[in-house]
């Protein structure tokens, strides 16, 4: 009887902690959406000081002096800090050809590859609740993806990028993806959020 009270001890005991381990997970975990249409517009500067005014759920898109420079109004719905690690780009029209349509009615869109994010260059965060931004820019004339991003900005196409993050502790890493497009008013570039995968845990879906 003795050692069957201390299995079952053993065992609650670590239920207890996975679902504490859990809990504390969850209160740490981001989850990147784009900003609201109401939020404040943010005034941001890249390293060259290159500016650009960033409305709710707004886009930056601007091919200027031969440098693409992009960026995007963010909001963090969820409840721990997010912390920006990379990014990728490409023309949303990608998507588009026949086999990766045929691969996406199958089994949904591929997960990036992780390879294939390039780090930001500067610490970019998002508190948990409130907004922020992510930007990157182009500046090689011999970047391999350069020539197709200006096309589609000269074409006022839309634009899937990649945005790799996670929580401030170095953990629970995901990829959300938006697109950055121009409504029918040309007003200006917006941004929504397509999907979402989990790269440390299992994905809901």
């Amino acid at each position: 009887m003795l050692a069957v009270a201390t299995f079952a001890s053993v065992r609650s005991g670590s239920r207890s902690a996975r679902i504490a381990e859990q809990a504390l997970k969850v209160g740490l975990r981001p989850v990147l959406f784009p900003s609201r249409p109401d939020d404040a517009h943010q005034r941001i500067m890249w390293g060259d000081r290159h500016w650009a005014d960033l409305a709710g759920a707004g886009a930056v898109l601007e091919d200027a002096g031969g440098v693409i420079y992009m960026a995007m109004s963010l909001r963090n719905v969820g409840a721990g800090i997010a912390v920006l690690r990379g990014w990728r780009a490409r023309p949303a029209t990608d998507a588009l050809s026949p086999t990766a349509a045929v691969d996406q009615r199958r089994s949904g869109p591929g997960r990036p590859d992780v390879d294939e994010f390039r780090l930001q260059g500067r610490d970019l965060y998002v508190p948990a609740g409130d907004t922020s931004f992510w930007q990157a820019a182009i500046r090689d004339k011999n970047d391999p993806v350069r020539a197709r991003i200006v096309e589609t900005i000269a074409h006022k196409q839309p634009l899937t990028i990649d945005i790799l993050y996670g929580d401030h502790e170095g953990g629970q890493r995901t990829i959300s993806r938006f697109t950055v497009s121009l409504p029918d008013d040309e007003t200006g570039w917006i941004c929504s959020v397509v999907r979402h995968w989990n790269l440390d845990r299992q994905d809901p879906r």
